[in-house]
């Protein structure tokens, strides 16, 4: 049987990757072989290739830039990318960047993708600026549509403001998310919470699913202050 393939998207400081970290653990735990390609060109913080070492351990193989390249913010896509889109066995998550230039790295890739069909999710926080409304998700869908070549076919809320989250703000955030689901006639049944807030954000909200996430991908600062430094 042929095993999903997920593209995940969303814009600058959605928590897109943290998503697909948490997607591709999700995964796992299920029993899927995964595969979590990092394709993020743009964020030099935040990318799914820093739980290489960590994902190893558990059996998810992560596919990005190695060796001196590893952390190089430049626009490099591994050689391997489109072996892992034809390997019709594995469960394979595509990490794609925030923005329209993130998304054209999808271009070389796109008649592979459209042969094994897809699921593109596309990350959602209110919070941040370009996604904010129904109105700024709509224009952001279709940019990263027309950049990509491919449909977006899922929406997810992943509406924060990290120590400051409250369950009213996440409920507002499902409502936008929502109301721009039937206007673009998209699925969209769950919502995020990082863990150390899930206290203050109930489950079935607005009857959707809650995902539970770890904070995984720590900015720089906040690691070297981890370790007393």
């Amino acid at each position: 049987m042929n095993q999903d393939l997920y593209i995940i998207i969303g814009a600058y400081g959605s928590g897109k990757s943290e998503y697909s970290i948490h997607l591709a653990q999700a995964l796992n735990t299920d029993g899927n072989d995964v595969v979590l390609v990092d394709m993020d060109v743009v964020n030099p913080y935040f990318r799914s290739r820093d739980v290489r070492n960590e994902f190893a351990e558990l059996g998810i193989e992560v596919v990005a830039p190695e060796g001196a390249f590893s952390h190089a913010d430049l626009p490099m896509i591994s050689p391997r990318i489109m072996g892992m889109i034809q390997n019709l066995s594995k469960t394979v998550i595509l990490d794609v960047g925030g923005d329209p230039a993130g998304c054209r790295t999808l271009g070389r890739f796109v008649d592979a993708i459209n042969e094994r069909g897809y699921r593109m999710q596309l990350v959602v926080n209110t919070m941040r600026p370009f996604t904010s409304n129904v109105e700024e998700i709509a224009t952001m869908i279709n940019m990263l549509e027309f950049s990509s070549k491919l449909k977006v076919t899922e929406l997810l809320c992943n509406t924060n403001l990290m120590e400051d989250t409250t369950q009213e703000i996440v409920e507002e955030g499902i409502r936008i998310v929502q109301e721009a689901s039937e206007l673009l006639k998209l699925d969209f049944s769950s919502y995020t919470v990082l863990d150390e807030y899930a206290d203050r954000v109930p489950e079935n909200l607005l009857s959707k699913t809650r995902l539970v996430m770890n904070y995984t991908l720590k900015k720089p600062w906040e690691g070297l202050l981890s370790r007393g430094i």
